[in-house]
């Protein structure tokens, strides 16, 4: 029997991905969690000691080699999670596992995942994860490396393609947790699920009764973006987040950094130094900000993505720099007011023409501590391939956004995309260049919080070179002495 539990306090739709050290408690506690597990055995990165790994599976592949098995998986209410929930009996149906799925409120979800996991108990085989915290949960030795079960010919089912996934996905979700080591080396702690891409939806209707097209630069752009301005009737150019979180680097400033030519660091053997303070970096953070204050929303400090979408669905922001698939809902006819008057864009391309894009990606994982890991790496297996990603794009445009897999995408996806223009475009023109632009690093949640709070200060008045500069030393020093 497949049961879903909802688990603590019911979730909240409004609610968006927040800061980890609020989240998981980052600090001593995790630190000193990581350090008792290491004295128990656990390695850093190699997973804990178990006698049921990969290894330990032979013979030739079946479906069935689990059978009569129950697992447990820990998830955080989201599109995906709805999609697949009503596939979890064919799951059964084909392996014989059953399957108890945990729902967590996404405010709450890290602080419990981060719990169960630094336990040891194995209460959760596994797991929903942004690759993000794969930098945090990884190092101690708490996720299953899933590179052996991908490379067993008899855990792996011969047609699952992990090739099929996108490059930039699984180069997203590889990492050896070496200072100064790209993404894309070591293990594969999390196999993508489901993902966004970074860039602008915009009110098509309004663009097309004005005569006008999105802009192809950033400063033309920002331009535009002030010109859609109009505070006196309550409307504004561009959303895009700003709270005090690290989710508000990540979507649309990110991307344009990038696109600009920038990097937050620079990798000398093991050592990173800060780069968010160069000149280039300076020049476009000062540029972000006034966009910000010119045709931004007046609480722009308090902005998350729901803040932005809504906004966007309401008619209130023109434009959003922000996940195609957050945006995706508010072309839904009954969803917002602007349903079917919205359209995409990659966004502003750099100056050398770049579209560089940085993703979100909601992944599944395996605790190292599981006891039924044939089970958990089904589970896992079956739901990132091809034939459920199929099924539950074709579960309706409330569904699943965007897929993982190249074929589901091309196959099954692109026939829901007709009242969706420019998301087809958009996606085909970004996906070569997108993936995790950030270099890796173990302190990502506090030192990304903290930029976000120099953009609040910037915005609030202090020179954006000196507070630039206090920020890429503090973060320098931070990611050396981790």
């Amino acid at each position: 029997m497949n049961v879903t539990r909802p688990v603590g306090a019911l979730p909240r739709r409004d609610l968006p991905r927040r800061d980890l050290l609020r989240m998981l408690g980052v600090g001593g506690a995790a630190l000193g969690a990581a350090s008792a597990l290491a004295a128990c055995g656990v390695g850093t990165g190699g997973g804990r000691r178990n006698e049921n790994g990969a290894s330990q599976v032979t013979g030739g592949f079946d479906w069935r080699k689990a059978a009569g098995q129950e697992i447990s998986i820990l998830q955080t209410p989201h599109p995906y999670q709805v999609a697949f929930q009503p596939l979890l009996a064919e799951f059964t149906q084909l392996t014989g596992i059953n399957v108890k799925a945990d729902l967590v409120a996404e405010a709450d979800y890290f602080t419990r995942l981060n719990t169960e996991l630094a336990s040891g108990a194995g209460n959760y085989d596994a797991f929903m994860t942004g690759a993000y915290f794969i930098w945090t949960y990884g190092p101690p030795g708490w996720m299953e490396d899933l590179n052996p079960w991908l490379h067993n010919a008899s855990a792996t089912a011969p047609d699952y393609d992990f090739e099929d996934i996108y490059v930039g996905l699984r180069r997203s979700t590889a990492w050896d947790f070496k200072t100064g080591s790209p993404l894309g080396t070591g293990g594969q702690w999390a196999i993508p699920w489901g993902f966004e891409t970074n860039v602008v939806c915009y009110n098509k209707a309004e663009f097309d009764r004005r005569g006008i097209k999105p802009a192809d630069s950033f400063d033309n752009f920002m331009q535009l973006a002030i010109d859609l301005t109009d505070r006196a009737n309550n409307r504004y150019g561009v959303a895009f987040r700003g709270s005090r979180s690290w989710a508000t680097i990540h979507p649309g400033f990110m991307t344009q950094f990038t696109r600009e030519g920038c990097v937050d660091y620079t990798r000398e053997g093991s050592k990173l130094t800060a780069t968010m303070n160069s000149p280039k970096a300076v020049a476009f953070t000062r540029k972000w900000v006034e966009l910000a204050k010119k045709a931004g929303p007046t609480s722009w400090t308090t902005y998350e993505y729901p803040n932005c979408t809504s906004d966007l669905g309401a008619g209130t922001a023109m434009m959003v720099y922000d996940a195609d698939s957050a945006t995706y809902p508010q072309n839904i006819k009954g969803n917002a007011a602007q349903a079917g008057n919205l359209a995409w864009h990659p966004g502003p391309a750099g100056p050398d023409g770049s579209y560089a894009t940085n993703l979100w990606t909601w992944s599944l994982a395996m605790n190292s501590a599981s006891k039924k890991k044939l089970a958990a790496w089904l589970f896992i297996q079956w739901a990132t391939g091809k034939q459920a990603q199929t099924k539950a794009v074709q579960r309706g445009q409330r569904g699943f956004a965007d897929p993982t897999r190249a074929s589901v995408f091309n196959g099954a996806f692109k026939q829901t995309l007709g009242n969706f223009p420019g998301y087809q475009e958009t996606f085909e023109r970004v996906i070569d260049t997108t993936d995790i632009k950030f270099t890796p690093q173990k302190q990502f949640f506090k030192t990304t919080e903290d930029w976000a709070s120099a953009l609040q200060d910037i915005y609030s008045g202090q020179d954006a070179k000196a507070r630039l500069d206090k920020l890429a030393a503090a973060s320098t020093s931070a990611v050396n002495n981790p």
